[in-house]
């Protein structure tokens, strides 16, 4: 209180209407903000609460000299919000996650196609491991396709032909 006189005489009660317009101006200042703002620029908060107080009060002689929001009571329905919220941001973020891992995996297998396609003998060499992969496993029949040129060598071979040049 800086001014008795006023603070007797323009208000009834001025601690009360001081609580009162305090709790009014908290109200409506913080509704303005989302949560995540909220606690990110809580002085910017308290100093948009104290000049609102502050303005309100000097007619009543009262001066706000300081604000300071130390804890905010939230409903059972802005909980659950604020939860939904968190649960969805989490998603997001899993699923960029998920595609940077794609996009990877695409590059990686792109680079490896580009390095088969330059040599064909390693394309073959890829057929070979594959089977050896696949005869491990318990099948009832594996169907594979083979390159027709390795097949060749084996005939030509087999027949005692010399082979091309």
């Amino acid at each position: 209180m800086v001014d008795a006189q006023r603070a007797i005489i323009n208000v009834e009660n001025f601690q009360e209407a001081t609580s009162q317009l305090a709790q009014t101006t908290l109200r409506s200042v913080l509704g303005q903000y989302a949560l995540d703002d909220m606690l990110a620029s809580r002085e910017t908060l308290d100093r948009a609460i104290q000049t609102i107080l502050d303005q309100q009060t000097d007619y009543w002689g009262i001066k706000v000299s300081n604000v300071e929001v130390k804890h905010v009571d939230l409903n059972e329905s802005m909980i659950r919000a604020i939860a939904k919220q968190a649960e969805s941001e989490r998603e997001r973020r899993a699923k960029v996650i998920h595609a940077l891992g794609e996009q990877e995996a695409a590059e990686k297998l792109r680079q490896a196609a580009k390095i088969l396609a330059e040599q064909p003998q390693s394309l073959q060499l890829r057929y070979l491991q594959t089977l050896t992969e696949i005869a491990g496993e318990p099948s009832n029949t594996v169907v594979f396709p083979l390159p027709i040129e390795p097949l060749q060598h084996l005939k030509t071979a087999a027949a005692g032909e010399p082979p091309d040049a």
